[in-house]
């Protein structure tokens, strides 16, 4: 896991251990749903260990998918997905949907050009 510079530092630690053994997140998020910093995240008044720093910095700058969180910290999807809705369900985090979706991610009428704006970004990673 990259977490600040280009050190990996997670190496040693568990993804289990990162969730605390959680694997269902609070939310669920789409993959390609976009991710940014509230104004209470970018405070830094929040309990959060390393990996939330990260994550907050991550989307500080610009919006992130949880597909590009994931691949930048060099976690496993499922990992980002329930630090990200944990986050989200603290307020440090917006979570924004794409179109097409409901609430808990699912629907069939997502279009093809979607799927591959995020196949391409995903392959500019």
């Amino acid at each position: 896991m990259v977490l600040g510079g280009d050190e990996p530092t997670g190496s040693l630690v568990r993804p289990y251990a990162v969730t605390r053994g959680r694997t269902r997140p609070q939310l669920e998020i789409a993959l390609e749903a976009l991710v940014e910093t509230t104004a209470r995240g970018r405070s830094g008044q929040f309990l959060g260990g390393r990996e939330q720093k990260v994550i907050v910095d991550l989307c500080g700058g610009r919006l992130q998918s949880l597909a590009e969180i994931a691949a930048r910290m060099e976690v496993p999807l499922g990992v980002a997905r329930v630090l990200v809705a944990d986050m989200a369900a603290d307020g440090l985090l917006a979570v924004h949907e794409p179109t097409g979706f409901d609430a808990d991610g699912v629907d069939g009428s997502v279009g093809t050009e979607l799927l591959e704006r995020v196949l391409s970004g995903l392959r500019r990673l």
